[in-house]
């Protein structure tokens, strides 16, 4: 009888996934972008947990999809908020001229 020892996933491998989906659900608003921070930061720790016994853990998969979903996130982000500030300076632009022409 052969005792298999049952591999764990690796560290912080579906904490860092949820945080990258999370991202990406929430990139139109400013959550996305601190999901997609924290998602990163997490993949790079499960990472080097990994490489440092990869024997003993399973899942880099996971990893790997985390760290892709949260840089997607973080550039939807990224890309959202560019929008938002042009938005402001556009309204800002034609309120400042609606106002003045009313004075």
């Amino acid at each position: 009888m052969t005792d298999q020892i049952q591999k764990q996933n690796a560290p912080y491998a579906v904490a860092a996934l949820v945080l990258g989906i999370c991202s990406i659900v929430f990139g139109c608003m400013f959550v996305g972008l601190v999901c997609g921070i924290v998602g990163l930061v997490l993949a790079k720790k499960g990472t080097d947990a990994y490489n440092e016994a990869p024997d003993q853990f399973t899942g880099d998969g996971m990893l790997k999809a985390g760290k892709i979903t949260s840089i997607i996130g973080i550039i939807l982000s990224a890309l959202y908020i560019v929008y938002w500030v042009i938005w402001v300076a556009i309204l800002g632009t034609a309120y400042a001229s609606l106002w003045s022409s009313l004075m």
